[in-house]
């Protein structure tokens, strides 16, 4: 592979799942780790993505709020509108964190009056400009990688509340693997959160279904609702529904 064409795959990877890992590009594209560190640090030197130890971070995540520099807006729009159908007046809302849960935050209509839980902290600011939201802020130890509080504390509150319905940012997802994700910490936010609500709602662009990380959150059958962009007859959402997921519309 080209140096031009390992970069540009390890930028579409980077945008499409926000962090990345050394070792994970370099089985990807059979390079040395050594090789994908000379290129993310070239990557990093233009501008392109963050450098971090172990890997690197989307500059379209960490830009959340410019709209114009986020992966995939459109579409994380329609999602996000998709979303919002679903909550009705004083539920009790848990969210993780990402683009496209910040996109539902901007799609909530004004007159909604519903409690929030979050540990995202560009969600919960998006959220203070709701005329009628409630936020409950949870955790108190932030990973800087992901924007999302962690951590025994933010796991035990999350607990003591149940949620209507968690909204999940997905970072990958597989109809035989289930929900997985890179970041232990940030995985076990998302447990907690899945098994408090009383429905769990996974907000995916097309391109993140049938990939596959390290870590699994929860197997398939475990999310009740799958949005995405996709019409709900489309063949690619197949497996997902053979494994009991529901499509919305």
């Amino acid at each position: 592979m080209l140096k031009k064409e390992r970069q540009a795959f390890i930028l579409h990877n980077v945008n499409l799942h926000n962090r990345v890992l050394v070792g994970d590009l370099s089985e990807g594209i059979n390079v040395s780790e050594d090789t994908i560190r000379r290129d993310l640090q070239e990557l990093a030197d233009h501008g392109k993505l963050i450098k971090v130890h172990g890997g690197a971070l989307s500059k379209s995540f960490h830009s959340s709020f410019n709209s114009s520099k986020v992966y995939a807006l459109e579409n994380k729009k329609r999602i996000a509108q998709k979303a919002a159908s679903l909550i009705q007046d004083g539920m009790f809302i848990s969210t993780t964190g990402g683009t496209t849960i910040i996109e539902l935050a901007k799609a909530l209509p004004e007159n909604l009056h519903a409690t929030f839980i979050t540990g995202s902290l560009p969600a919960a600011l998006e959220y203070m400009h709701h005329p009628n939201i409630e936020i409950i802020l949870v955790g108190d130890k932030l990973s800087k990688s992901s924007q999302i509080t962690v951590g025994g504390e933010a796991i035990t509150r999350i607990r003591q509340i149940k949620a209507d319905i968690c909204f999940l940012g997905t970072n990958a997802l597989d109809a035989k693997q289930g929900l997985t994700d890179n970041d232990w910490e940030v995985v076990q936010v998302k447990r907690a959160m899945i098994e408090s609500a009383s429905k769990a709602v996974s907000l995916s662009i097309a391109e993140k279904l049938n990939t596959v990380q390290r870590i699994r959150v929860c197997e398939t059958k475990d999310i009740d609702v799958l949005i995405t962009e996709l019409d709900p007859e489309s063949p690619e959402l197949a497996p997902y529904k053979k494994s009991g997921v529901k499509m919305l519309l």
